[in-house]
């Protein structure tokens, strides 16, 4: 089913044809970020997007800013301290959306994992954090384990390491970056699809389509950065090579899973962690090749009973199924693709970033992580200055705080009405799923689905100003959408 896009509204103009210093293709966190860093030090800046802001991978992980434990089990210490670094600099600019977060690692007899190499490890992970991380580091006896993880199995538990990262909301740090990018001077424009671009003895000579006012516009950029996440390396004058893996979230209620630390569960090398949110617990995620559209990335039956079974073994008594699971979702990563023939598993895949120019004033952005976004950033940016032989000043990212929303947390806000004028009006939202899956997340968080997407789709009808033909196309694409990508698996029932 292919449905028609709604009538613009008056607080989303068309996507300008203007003159800039940098286009930036992709509206994740990665190319947000470079909005910001790029309109702070003075460059005119514009960002495109094909799909909604963090309607990619940036609205589909974790939801957890950490340096990596696991890379250090690898060896990876630099990478581990490059995430750690960030990790506290997110917690000074954006604290609304970082929620420090203790993480139980249990250690069971036979499992493949040293109690004692652990609690040497918690300890270096507190000092690759500059010395201070957001919570310090432990040892767990079994008992205490017992009492804090209520219902975790006891044979052969031996004991615990305890350690602190951060739990986010990624689509609302999306959205603060793109608000102080924005302030900065930063054009960001969503639904505005890259068509095609050519160099030019001025740099770039671009078509960018806007797809909510169905037109063509003319862009011309000195430099164009090439953020576009698991399609990078789509385009036409891409240089990268991607290796693309899946990740897949369940989301069960709290009083199923009643705990309130994070914990870290292992199969072999993989890590899966059952994460508190709100009245919601989190668990995932997975880590399997994907060859796919990422546009049709799913959760399907295996996905589920995989993380089920994890969970279950570790929790005995709670018999989560597959009824016990209200929502889900499924993203994919857009891996540097390792340049040995020889490869391994996904999971040991390095989660480093690079940032090339593939062609004079072309610059290629890949791989990386959420928490690692602002380094990307400012790399590329300090690229873009050498490239154009400008004396740019330095990046403030680190030390300027974003701007929140009147709603941002790591949780949603009340399902109430007055969201919904904040999200269209101050928020580029233009479409349903833009407010259900990733302004509030109400879609994963509340079980009732159906009665909140009818919902905010009358709401969004009074903001928007939809007759009841396009409320009706709207809610209908939105049930497309959750049902094709299996967003929720109870969505085709409902």
């Amino acid at each position: 089913m292919n449905v028609s896009a709604p009538q613009s509204v008056p607080w989303r103009p068309p996507v300008p044809s203007q003159t800039v210093d940098v286009l930036i293709i992709g509206g994740g966190i990665v190319g947000a970020g470079i909005a910001r860093d790029a309109a702070m030090r003075g460059l005119r800046t514009m960002l495109v997007e094909q799909g909604d802001f963090a309607s990619g991978t940036s609205s589909r992980s974790s939801r957890l800013l950490h340096g990596g434990l696991r890379y250090l089990a690898q060896g990876r210490i630099g990478l581990v301290r490059e995430s750690s670094l960030e990790k506290m600099r997110l917690a000074h600019i954006a604290p609304h959306l970082c929620q420090p977060m203790p993480f139980v690692f249990p250690v069971w007899r036979g499992a493949g994992w040293s109690l004692t190499l652990l609690k040497i490890g918690v300890k270096v992970y507190d000092l690759l954090c500059g010395g201070r991380n957001l919570g310090r580091s432990s040892g767990m006896r079994r008992d205490d384990v017992l009492k804090i993880i209520p219902g975790i199995a006891s044979s052969n538990l031996l004991g615990a390491t305890r350690h602190f990262d951060a739990l986010t909301q990624d689509a609302r740090l999306v959205i603060d970056t793109l608000r102080s990018a924005a302030t900065a001077g930063a054009i960001v424009s969503n639904y505005a699809r890259y068509v095609e671009g050519n160099q030019s003895a001025a740099g770039w000579d671009c078509t960018v389509h806007d797809e909510v006012a169905n037109q063509s516009v003319s862009i011309r950029a000195r430099v164009v950065i090439n953020a576009a996440g698991p399609w990078a390396s789509q385009l036409p004058h891409s240089s990268l090579q991607l290796r693309l893996t899946k990740g897949v979230h369940l989301i069960v209620g709290h009083d199923r899973l009643p705990v309130n630390e994070a914990v870290v569960l292992t199969e072999g090398k993989r890590m899966l962690f059952v994460i508190p949110w709100g009245e919601r617990i989190i668990l995932g995620t997975t880590d399997t090749e994907y060859s796919g559209n990422p546009a049709d990335v799913r959760t399907d039956d295996a996905d589920v009973a995989y993380v089920l079974n994890i969970v279950n073994i570790a929790f005995p008594d709670a018999k989560l199924t597959r009824e016990d699971v209200t929502s889900t979702w499924a993203g994919v990563r857009p891996l540097i693709a390792p340049k040995h023939t020889a490869v391994g598993a996904p999971s040991d895949i390095s989660r480093t970033h690079e940032i090339r120019m593939a062609e004079p004033g072309w610059i290629d952005v890949a791989g990386g992580k959420l928490t690692t976004y602002r380094l990307m950033a400012e790399q590329a940016v300090d690229l873009i200055g050498r490239h154009l032989a400008l004396r740019l000043p330095k990046s403030l990212t680190a030390k300027q705080p974003l701007i929140p929303g009147r709603f941002s947390s790591v949780v949603p806000p009340k399902f109430e009405q007055d969201v919904i004028a904040e999200c269209c009006r101050n928020e580029w939202a233009v479409r349903l799923d833009d407010v259900l899956l990733r302004r509030t997340a109400w879609h994963y968080y509340h079980s009732d689905t159906a009665r909140i997407a009818a919902t905010t789709a009358a709401w969004m009808a009074d903001e928007c100003g939809w007759n009841s033909a396009q409320t009706a196309a709207e809610l209908a694409r939105f049930h497309e959408i959750i049902g094709s990508s299996r967003q929720n698996p109870q969505a085709n029932s409902q």
